[in-house]
């Protein structure tokens, strides 16, 4: 028998290593959702609603390297649309499947709910066009080339794409399928051989080189060729903002991250010192360079891109990666000076343990009780930036949206990455702000029994948002309700360890309560804030640079 396509659909996902799809119910998705609770081997995964489904998504992506998400037309994929819109930013591919109305009610334009009521069925798509890298409608007679082209695309440009389908087409049967395997991306060599010269030129006047490994080095899996480049050449290593855990932070030739005027100063010298620097993946965006105070000249540099590789102003089309970063170990360049071990902020404890809890304090905490192998997801605010000078232990995954940014993402974020890896330590450092945007997802942690330990930063506000805004001071928009944290796993009908803290001395307790209750149950420490203003260095110093940009401005 022909297959249909919701199950043809279902094989292609699960073929890719997608065990679970997150999603919410609707009427024009419970075909696929009887069809999915039929089919063996993917499981629904059911969140409160669809922009927390997407970012859970978007987290399992990240540990998996694919995900998939199911909504209803109209108010469902709406709702999803900051989601995918931040997948698309951050190079996060999802398979975004929407369920629409009977084919034969839009063919009539009957006005049916959930639509604009205009008898428009291509609306929702045409917004899709703009913010994934592919949309299709669905057939029986294209499913069985678009459903693996979709996916094709998606891990190729590692962007979410958009497939619709009728609610009474799910059933059809498949009427072509697409059985020849997708070609892979290669090199055109004269073209890779004219940059392996072009940077062997460079290197042959070059005294000091820098590796800076970025966030796409994380999202095209060139990691493990940045470290043996990075060994073989003999060359220190930073990473960017954007770029946290681009490379093993253990590892002896990692200096730190490289943040511009607001970074370490150490790791800013050795980097704009450089006459050369090899960047991999590198993305020019202004929080990834410090409010562009970042002093790279491009001259200088090699930019390797998962497609092309600029060397100064020259550029380099059709040659991949991965081609590029093995020809470079190949090319004979060593550096004979030492690379010097970098120092970093968080190395030393130096609060006593009865003071009231501070950044200083408890970053050096959060850095002493990582282990190899777990997921930290930070959230888009003070976290973000204190967490990045955080030194990481080796296999550590690192989530967070450096360039989308979403308030809200890092909790649902957090659900989606335990779902995709239950046997990993899992640990959620958001704001108090942050979180009320998307609490809803504990529950959803609770439901399917996922044990993260979960710290609470309590600063009454977006301080984030107080740090960026140098033109007011005390903005009452930034305040927040003073939520009761400790009883959410209550109200939310389940079981936890809670905890709230305000020395240093109890936070060191409840770290250590929390090592052992979080092999059984959810973990959840409130961390009250004397000072609501208090935060890392780094945002310190961003803040003289913005208070000192606006004064130039009068």
């Amino acid at each position: 028998m022909d297959k249909s396509i919701g199950i043809y659909l279902f094989d292609c996902l699960k073929q890719e290593g997608i065990t679970e799809i997150f999603g919410v119910p609707g009427d024009y998705n419970f075909t696929l959702l009887d069809s999915l609770e039929r089919y063996t081997g993917i499981h629904f995964i059911n969140g409160r609603n669809e922009l927390n489904s997407g970012y859970a998504a978007d987290g399992y992506a990240r540990i998996k390297g694919i995900s998939a998400l199911i909504t209803t037309f109209g108010v469902g994929e709406m709702s999803a649309c900051n989601a995918i819109a931040g997948a698309n930013s951050e190079n996060i591919p999802i398979i975004h499947i929407v369920g629409s109305p009977p084919d034969m009610d839009q063919k009539k334009h009957k006005l049916m709910h959930h639509t604009l009521m205009d008898g428009n069925y291509d609306v929702f798509r045409k917004v899709y066009e703009s913010i994934t890298a592919y949309t299709v409608v669905l057939t029986p007679e294209n499913a069985g080339i678009e459903i693996p082209n979709a996916i094709r695309i998606a891990k190729q440009k590692k962007k979410p794409v958009y497939l619709v389908v009728a609610d009474d087409l799910v059933m059809k049967p498949v009427l072509t399928h697409n059985e020849a395997n997708s070609p892979q991306a290669k090199s055109n060599q004269k073209t890779l051989q004219a940059a392996v010269d072009h940077v062997r030129q460079m290197l042959g006047q070059a005294q000091n080189t820098v590796l800076l490994a970025d966030v796409l080095t994380i999202r095209f899996g060139l990691q493990e060729y940045v470290r043996k480049l990075a060994e073989s050449m003999n060359v220190p290593v930073a990473s960017t903002l954007f770029g946290k855990g681009a490379f093993d932070e253990s590892h002896p030739m990692f200096i730190g991250m490289y943040g511009g005027l607001f970074g370490s100063s150490a790791v800013r010298s050795t980097v704009e010192s450089a006459d050369c620097v090899i960047a991999v993946g590198l993305v020019w965006a202004d929080t990834n360079m410090a409010n562009f105070t970042a002093k790279l000249n491009p001259l200088q540099m090699v930019e390797i891109q998962p497609n092309m590789v600029k060397i100064g102003e020259a550029e380099y089309p059709n040659v991949q990666a991965t081609d590029m970063l093995l020809a470079l170990q190949s090319i004979g360049y060593r550096q004979q000076n030492k690379v010097i071990k970098g120092q970093f902020p968080y190395d030393t404890m130096t609060a006593k343990p009865d003071d009231l809890i501070s950044a200083a304090a408890y970053y050096p905490r959060f850095q002493q009780m990582l282990k190899a192998g777990d997921i930290v997801v930070a959230e888009s605010g003070t976290f973000y930036y204190g967490m990045a000078q955080v030194k990481l232990p080796q296999d550590v995954t690192y989530i967070a949206q450096g360039g989308w940014q979403s308030i809200g993402y890092a909790t649902p974020s957090t659900y989606g990455a335990c779902i995709a890896a239950p046997i990993r330590r899992v640990l959620l450092f958001t704001g108090d702000g942050s979180l009320q945007l998307t609490v809803q997802e504990i529950s959803s942690m609770l439901y399917y029994h996922c044990k993260p330990i979960i710290f609470i930063l309590n600063n009454y506000g977006y301080t984030i948002e107080k740090y960026l805004n140098v033109k007011t001071e005390d903005q009452q928009y930034n305040q927040v309700p003073n939520w009761s944290y400790t009883k959410l796993a209550e109200a939310f009908g389940g079981d936890a360890f809670t905890v709230t803290i305000r020395t240093n001395e109890e936070l060191d307790t409840a770290i250590t309560r929390a090592e052992t209750e979080c092999n059984n149950k959810l973990c959840i420490i409130e961390m009250i804030a004397s000072d609501p203003m208090d935060a890392p260095e780094y945002m310190h110093n961003m803040r003289k640079y913005m208070e000192q940009q606006e004064k130039q401005r009068r």
